[in-house]
């Protein structure tokens, strides 16, 4: 287990005061201040930290957390979208620009990277916690425990890396602001439901601060208690109760159907460029490449079993390679190299479908500091590990010593499809999205109170609403900005500044 960790020494980041303009210099990137851990024979009591995390309260006011003062030479988005196109692939650059293009929202889930350059000119505790990264609404859904249990979680970790809690809060925060805005929620109406996320936020941290170490790392949200939670009725009761179904009918025969056709008398993954590309349209070499790459797909595949425990591999090694292809997923990782694997039984007859995704540097590497694992996707997975109440067996990593423009890259890799469901939050009422905004509240809570120092952060966070007043108030700036930066990409892409390809 992780010893949660305790800055008491910890310095808080106070605001810098502005320089008059005329002597300001080109802006480096800022760095929050991380807290340098004690180990766990010097960890101070659970009072010596709640009074810490009530200093802190002094140097950053939980009002200033409202405020969203962008520098004068704020980096500009479209840069930073240009400048992580150069390590994606190119032909896939233009699907990622045409999804985000698509909506203010979608342009919000397709760009972390400008939101974290952004949240490192804000106040910061310095009271580090392992970060999601990316903790908007489209990144909470349902999965599968081992256990076969449906729970409600955050299931997106590909920028998690410990970072202030407040980033993540303030990103969910954002996220329903948008969201909300763009199911033409009325603003007042918009307001409550972001302080209902960051109320239960504040709560859920104030009530693991009350309990054991075991009974935080146990605490989860199972399906029955987020349908207790939504209290859904007549056409939300169907809507609920089929992605209930839709979920638990996800998994690698579904799959299966969905995504290959027989060919001699063998499943093979259907070609549907440049959404799918098997890797037979990839490499279409001789046969002395098809072997050599049959080869090191087969290395590779021993080297991701290395990365599991010992009774999941031995599970994977009763399943034999069969297909691979290039996928396109999501929004914000369009254009990052993502594969699909399907596995077989011996006999042909059980399917095990594996997502093999690269892992980048966290977009939060830059303002909170690198990572200490060497493989990035071993950062996914252990960041995954600690935020989620129960992860996937499948859970691992591997890197590609030399791809094919000629540079190492990493990757994690899941399974496909466990049942996994995600919301569509586009359309629903105002009262379900409170509801399912407020339960996205409480899941990044737990997860950060698995990994932060829980009672220094309720301390600060305390027992009135001042924390959830300054974030709504932070929120509402920042929706507005959104639709600034989203206008500029529709506008790059109209001057032809940057490619986009609609509609995929």
């Amino acid at each position: 287990m992780t010893t949660v960790k305790t800055p008491p020494a910890a310095t808080p980041i106070r605001r810098r005061p502005r320089q008059p303009r005329q002597a300001r210099q080109p802006r480096q990137p800022r760095q929050a201040r991380q807290p340098k851990w004690p180990s766990a024979g010097c960890l101070s009591s659970p009072a010596d930290r709640a009074a810490f995390g009530k200093t802190v309260r002094s140097l950053v006011p939980r009002q200033d957390h409202a405020a969203l003062d962008l520098p004068a030479d704020r980096r500009d988005p479209i840069d930073l979208l240009e400048e992580q196109a150069r390590t994606r692939v190119p032909d896939l650059v233009p699907v990622r620009y045409g999804r985000m293009a698509a909506s203010p929202f979608a342009y919000f889930r397709g760009a972390p990277l400008a939101m974290a350059s952004d949240l490192a000119s804000t106040p910061t505790t310095g009271l580090f916690v392992q970060a999601c990264g990316d903790a908007h609404l489209s990144n909470f859904g349902l999965f599968g425990t081992p256990e076969r249990r449906l729970v409600f979680d955050i299931n997106d970790f590909d920028e998690t890396l410990p970072a202030p809690w407040e980033w993540d809060v303030k990103r969910l925060a954002a996220s329903i602001e948008i969201a909300a805005r763009e199911n033409g929620v009325p603003a007042r109406q918009r307001r409550k439901i972001v302080l209902a996320a960051a109320s239960r936020y504040r709560q859920a941290m104030r009530d693991f601060a009350d309990v054991s170490n075991l009974q935080v790392w146990y605490a989860s949200t199972d399906v029955e208690a987020l349908r207790a939670q939504l209290r859904p009725t007549g056409r939300l009761h169907k809507a609920v109760g089929a992605g209930l179904a839709k979920a638990r009918g996800s998994d690698s025969m579904k799959a299966l159907a969905k995504l290959t056709r027989t060919v001699d008398g063998r499943p093979q993954i259907v070609s549907d460029p440049p959404l799918t590309v098997p890797i037979r349209d990839v490499f279409q070499g001789g046969e002395d490449d098809a072997a050599s790459l049959t080869g090191m797909l087969h290395d590779l595949l021993a080297s991701y079993r290395q990365t599991l425990p010992a009774d999941t591999a031995e599970l994977l090694g009763r399943y034999e390679l069969a297909d691979i292809a290039l996928k396109v997923v999501g929004v914000g990782s369009v254009g990052t190299r993502c594969w699909i694997v399907l596995m077989l039984a011996s006999d042909g007859s059980e399917p095990l479908f594996l997502q093999v995704k690269e892992a980048e540097n966290s977009v939060l590497a830059e303002f909170a500091g690198h990572s200490r694992y060497p493989n990035q996707g071993e950062r996914v997975v252990v960041g995954q590990r600690f935020m989620q109440a129960a992860s996937d067996i499948f859970l691992g990593w591997i890197r590609v010593a030399r791809g094919m423009d000629g540079r190492h890259h990493d990757y994690y890799v899941r399974q496909l499809r466990d049942w996994k469901f995600s919301a569509n939050v586009a359309g629903i009422p105002p009262s379900w999205l409170r509801a399912y905004a407020s339960q996205c509240g409480w899941t990044l809570a737990r997860a950060h109170a698995k990994t932060g120092d829980r009672f220094a952060i309720a301390a600060y966070l305390g027992g009135s609403d001042v924390f959830e007043e300054a974030v709504a108030d932070f929120a509402a700036s920042y929706a507005d900005q959104n639709e600034r930066d989203h206008a500029r990409l529709v506008e790059a892409i109209k001057s032809g500044r940057l490619p986009a390809e609609a509609g995929r």
